[in-house]
């Protein structure tokens, strides 16, 4: 895939730039530049995935950094520094950066930094499908039947929802079969991962019964209408 190979150079010295892209398009890869973080920040969510090579010589280094994991893009992010500190490293660590490395980088040095950057995208890309196909799939769900699953998706027996619900066993089946139909799976346990992979939290709690006022309707779906951000992937 292109995004394999597309490389964010967030450094604000020029010949370093030019230096990294140089590096990167020996070794087949599509350097995109830029002078600064709070620059690439600006754009972020016009880009497309990829990974990032970060300078944290700049004085919001880590600030950028930081800004960057919380964006949860989930692109690699190999922090750079032509001084390295042995406190800086450790804090870009543990902020999310992949890997640190020294400058000026070595085209093999960079290469060899890459391969596991590149797999940790496709890996993030791959959840991040997974998460917007089961999203998708639980929008389809009313609410009665998101309330059902999430009391099914707990462990909880057709007959103890029923009694909780105050509706009969028959009822929590047909809820039941519906649910498994229009996520398209053959279990409740399937069903129960492919919620958690929308993010939806399973809390063991009682489920909520819910009476619409008469001519008000069903309440709306908590997934209903929602489609997953695009932004990171």
């Amino acid at each position: 895939m292109s995004h394999q190979r597309t490389v964010y150079v967030v450094d604000n010295d020029l010949e370093t730039r030019r230096s990294l892209t140089i590096n990167l398009a020996s070794i087949g890869a599509e350097a995109w530049p830029f002078g600064g973080g709070a620059e690439f920040l600006d754009i972020l969510g016009h880009l497309m995935p990829g990974c990032v090579l970060l300078d944290l010589d700049a004085d919001d280094g880590l600030e950028v950094l930081e800004a960057l994991v919380q964006r949860e893009t989930g692109w690699p992010i190999l922090a750079m520094s032509a001084t390295p500190r042995v406190e800086v490293a450790v804090a870009a660590m543990k902020l999310g950066a992949l890997d640190f490395l020294e400058k000026p980088v070595e085209a093999t040095k960079l290469a060899a930094a890459l391969v596991p950057a590149w797999n940790a995208l496709e890996a993030s890309l791959e959840r991040g499908e997974a998460r917007r196909v089961a999203q998708e799939r639980l929008a389809r769900l009313t609410a009665r039947e998101l309330d059902i699953s999430l009391a099914l998706f707990g462990g909880r027996s057709n007959k103890t929802v029923a009694h909780e619900l105050g509706i009969s066993v028959r009822t929590v089946e047909m809820h039941r079969a519906h649910i498994m139909a229009k996520l398209g799976v053959k279990s409740i346990a399937e069903a129960a991962v492919m919620a958690t992979h929308a993010g939806l939290a399973i809390a063991q709690r009682r489920p909520v019964a819910v009476i619409a006022p008469v001519g008000m309707g069903r309440p709306a779906s908590p997934f209903e209408g929602r489609r997953l951000a695009r932004t990171a992937y």
